[in-house]
This record gives C-alpha cells, structure tokens and sequence, in this order.
C-alpha cells in the first residue's frame, strides 16, 4: 500500500474518556463501579475526561499530533438509553458534531460499536450477553449507527476485546457484570460472535460502504523450550486467545484446541451459523500489549493453576525475569509484537491487519521515558514484520490520546500521550506525544 493510505492514529473509548453520563442511560460499568472493592479508589466513569463537551480539544490533540485517524468507540446507552426504543437525539447529534470535526482536520473516523459499556436495562432484562435475544438488540443498534453515520464513517468496528467482555466479565468477574462461572464466558462470547456476523450481514445487505470488522486482543506466546509439549502449548494459547474470536470471522468455527478441552462446556455453531461467520470480517484489528512465554508443565515460581477457567488452556504462562515491566506489571518484549503479527498473517491468509491497540503504562509525565522506549521498540518491530515478514499491516492506533479510566485501576493507571484526569481536565502533552508525531513525519518521509 501506498505510504499516504496507512492509517496512523490514536484510539479511545467512550465510558472511558467521554463523561457526560447525565446525557445517556446507564451501563453495566455504572454500575460496578459501584460495587465495593470492584475499582480502584471507586472512580468511575461520570466526568473521565469530559470529551462530551471537549471533543474538540482533542480533536485539535490529534490534529496537532499529526495522525491521520482516530478510533472512537460509540456509546450504545447514549444513543439508546435502555438498549432499545427511543433514541436519544443529542447523543445522535454528538456523534454527528465530532465526526464532522474530525472530517474537517481531515482525520479519519475508525467506529467501534461495543466497547463495553452495555446498557444497564439491556443486563437486567436479558442476564446481558447470556441470552440470544441480545443480538437482535445489537443488529438494531448497529443498523442506527449504520443509518446516522455510514455516510461518512468508513470504517467500521464491531466489538472490541469480545475476550474481555467475555473471559473478565463472565469467567473470572474482574469486569462488568462481574460473573464468575466456568460456562458464562464462552455462552457471552458465542452470543457476541453471532452478534457480529448479523451485523456485518446487514452492513453488507444495506451496501454500506466502506470496510467493517472485529478487534480482538491477543498476547504473544512462546514456547518456553524447544520441547514438542511446550510448542502445543503456546499454540494453545495462543488459540484460546487470538483464535477464540477470529477463527469463527475468519473460518466458521472454534479452534480444534478449544472444542477438544472444553467439550460441551464450549457452544456449537449450526451449519447457518457457521456460514454466516465464516469471512465476516475485511480485516483483523489487533490489540496487543505483551508477551510470556508459555509451558505446558509446572515452572518453579510460578504460581499453580487458580481452578478458574484459566486453566482450561493447559498453559502456564512465564516471565523472564530480565525483562522490562509496564506500570501495569505488563512485560516490554517488543520481539513479541513482531512475532505475532507474522503468527496472525500465517493463520489468517494474510489478511490485512489493523493494530488498534498498543501502548504502554507509564506513572511519569511529562517525562515518560518507558513509554518513548516502548512506542519505538514495538513500531520498529511492526515495521519488521511488513518489511521483512510480508505482513499486510495498514494502521497503527496509540492506545491512548489521553490518560483516562482503565476499567478497574481506575485513573491510576496512565497510558495517555496526553496528561488528563477528573480532578485536572487541562490537557498536557507528554515527550511521547512529541516522539510519536516526529515518528509518524519520518515514516512518511522516508
């Protein structure tokens, strides 16, 4: 492709950054942040960084730093506040009053329909993504995106992270609804599949144009040893992750690796199910963070299976302890990246990839030397993959324009270029924001 055409961006979510919550119904996020022990200091989401009525800050954010994309995500309760029924209008007219902003400092719009902020009503007359009627609840929604936007978005997310929604919300209950149960996770993240591919199905019916697909997120996994049982294992995870939600979109079905472990435990698609999955995405978005290695026995000093449904992949995930941490523990393994992307092209007949996550949690600002390192590392990585790997990358989102709310840290947890906070909503750029416009010009120029 083309150097003009690769999307570089920036990436944000609404319950995360937008505020605003008098101006929509309430999530599922409202209310677990709610519950006692569930986040961090027992912040929440009702002012984050008041985007609602300082987008165009941000969209000056972006046009300062020089990208030409900014992926957003779409509040389901602030245009449907119960999930379904009226439409709120001034949520319609939000959406409209930024895109418009974005279109005239020529960045363009990347759309995610679902990043996690359920409408409330919608979990308590339904037990959320548990129940099959969701989906129809989730085609309307899209279908009014659809309509209300389409003419000038074109490009199109329909679920970001269904892992977490799925594994954190309904296997381990570290995320909204907060469920624990060793069947949940994999009937929400089915009923999210299905949701997926009858949203694509009716973008395509009504000749939307434009591309459309899912974000999945995925750590990288190597085998701790060259042994055959090692190498099954960080296949394994590797399927139980990245494969959960893309061999469905991309082939039809579950990998063979989790049909086989999980049994009846993991739902079946019918024949028509699997049709309608099957190349229901036009490309893979990736959201990726870090790497482990993986062994398919116990390691000394790591910790033993927990009984969650963790354990169902078989794998013990290790560290090298020389390895760079994040402030969210997370290890910097910038090879990592570049492996994966390789993994993902292989898998997935090259299709084209979007990285629409990746980033670095770093307490310091404006100084925030990790996260410099970090940004150059993995894009000198990516850049290895396409050069010399063949991968067909076309955008790289900045997981994120700004600090903001990260879901059960809470604020304290920093991976903005941007310095922001509830109590400080004056945005200040960090030395990262500087680096990565400058990385961004010597891309182009080069």
């Amino acid at each position: 492709m083309k150097k003009e055409d690769f999307l570089w961006g920036s990436a944000t979510a609404s319950f995360q950054i937008e505020g605003g919550c008098a101006m929509r119904g309430p999530s599922i996020w409202d209310s677990f942040c709610q519950l006692p022990g569930k986040v961090l200091n027992r912040d929440n989401g009702d002012i984050a960084c008041d985007s609602y009525t300082r987008y165009k800050e941000d969209v000056a954010l972006l046009r300062d730093l020089g990208v030409n994309a900014y992926r957003f995500s779409i509040s389901w309760p602030r245009l449907l506040p119960s999930g379904r029924g009226e439409v709120n209008k001034d949520g319609i007219a939000y959406y409209n009053a930024l895109i418009d902003e974005l279109l005239a400092a020529g960045i363009t719009p990347m759309v995610t329909l679902y990043h996690w902020d359920l409408p409330l009503e919608l979990q308590l007359l339904h037990d959320g993504w548990l129940n099959r009627e969701i989906v129809d609840d989730f085609v309307n929604y899209a279908k009014l995106c659809f309509e209300s936007f389409g003419d000038r978005v074109k490009h199109w997310i329909t679920f970001n992270e269904a892992w977490c929604s799925s594994y954190l919300g309904y296997g381990v209950g570290v995320h909204a609804p907060g469920r624990v149960s060793s069947s949940e996770a994999y009937i929400a993240g089915h009923n999210i599949l299905l949701a997926h591919g009858r949203a694509v199905e009716l973008f395509r019916n009504m000749g939307c144009a434009g591309i459309i697909g899912i974000t999945n997120n995925s750590d990288w996994y190597e085998a701790l040893t060259d042994s055959p049982e090692d190498k099954a294992a960080a296949q394994r995870a590797l399927e139980f992750m990245m494969g959960w939600f893309t061999d469905p979109v991309v082939f039809g079905d579950y990998p063979e690796s989790m049909k086989k472990l999980l049994g009846s435990r993991l739902p079946q698609f019918s024949n028509a199910e699997k049709n309608l999955l099957a190349n229901s995405t036009d490309f893979i978005g990736l959201n990726h963070y870090t790497s482990f290695y993986a062994s398919a026995k116990p390691v000394p000093g790591v910790p033993e299976f927990t009984g969650d449904i963790g354990d169902d992949r078989r794998v013990w995930s290790v560290s090298d302890p020389a390895w760079a941490k994040t402030q969210m523990d997370w290890n910097i393994v910038p090879a990592g990246f570049g492996k994966l992307l390789r993994w993902i092209s292989d898998r997935y007949r090259n299709m084209p990839i979007y990285v629409t996550e990746n980033g670095c949690a770093d307490k310091e600002a404006p100084d925030d030397t990790m996260r410099c390192d970090y940004l150059t590392s993995y894009l000198e990585a990516m850049f290895d993959a396409m050069d010399n790997g063949g991968v067909d990358v076309r955008g790289y989102m900045y997981w994120s324009l700004l600090d903001n709310f990260e879901w059960s840290f809470g604020y304290e947890r920093k991976f903005g270029l941007v310095s922001c906070s509830p109590e400080n909503l004056e945005r200040k750029p960090k030395k990262s924001f500087t680096l990565y416009k400058m990385l961004i010009s010597r891309y182009r120029q080069s």
